[in-house]
């Protein structure tokens, strides 16, 4: 497949990720705060930092919390306000995601969102990997009129669903995009293009850093340790090698 048919979706944590991404060559980013839980949403100040930054489209992770997707009424007033406000700062989309604590598509809470997302694309994040019914969440997501679905195809990676996201592309029939995402890289990017017929990914590319000592009087920051240690930061070279993987 040529480089022109593919889009890249980088997913970073600061405005420095997101420059970096698209040094590599991403056509958007996904803006998130918080990666080690899977994301949530970022900061104001990152979201506006981010669109002064860069040119490329950034689209800004809904998610008020960690844990799971069934959220109350005060949490989705949150994800409402944050929504709007990512528009003020000129987000071109978000990613929101919401379930019934059966594990459906929370559809009336979505449309809530989606309609405050006005003229922004709208992507449902890997909440769908956790739904009890792969092809019913689809057919909610499309009826529903989501641009995109970000999946794993309900799998440890992408790859390891690699099956069911083929699946869903074929059901899908042009009426969503499936945005493959979960453990992409140089390694496997190519074979996933060409077993599922996907036409975008959506993958982090970062890096390890040591992190200094913040003191070295074992006091932690959190109770994930590791974070004290090192972190993960946008690595433009990875960037382009899982872009250049993607199309051999």
């Amino acid at each position: 497949m040529k480089p022109e048919n593919l889009q890249y979706e980088v997913c970073v944590d600061s405005a420095s990720g997101a420059r970096v991404a698209q040094e590599g060559g991403a056509h958007r980013v996904e803006l998130c705060g918080a990666l080690s839980v899977g994301g949530i949403t970022p900061s104001a100040g990152a979201i506006r930092a981010t669109r002064e930054l860069v040119e490329i489209d950034v689209h800004v992770l809904i998610r008020p919390r960690a844990g799971d997707f069934h959220f109350d009424a005060a949490e989705i007033d949150t994800m409402r306000r944050d929504i709007e406000m990512a528009g003020e700062w000129g987000a071109k989309g978000v990613v929101i995601g919401a379930l019934t604590n059966d594990g459906r598509v929370a559809v009336e809470t979505c449309r809530q969102l989606i309609e405050a997302a006005a003229s922004m694309s709208v992507t449902f994040h890997r909440a769908f990997d956790v739904t009890e019914d792969a092809a019913s969440a689809l057919g909610a997501l499309i009826a529903l009129g989501c641009d995109r679905v970000l999946s794993s195809g309900q799998a440890a990676s992408a790859w390891a669903g690699r099956e069911l996201l083929a699946e869903l592309v074929r059901e899908s029939a042009g009426r969503i995009t499936i945005l493959p995402g979960a453990g992409i890289d140089e390694t496997n990017a190519g074979d996933l293009v060409r077993e599922t017929g996907v036409r975008e990914l959506h993958f982090s590319a970062t890096s390890d850093v040591a992190i200094a000592s913040i003191g070295g009087r074992g006091v932690a920051m959190g109770s994930d340790t590791s974070a004290d240690r090192v972190r993960g930061v946008t690595d433009v070279e990875r960037v382009r090698r899982i872009i250049s993987a993607s199309v051999r």
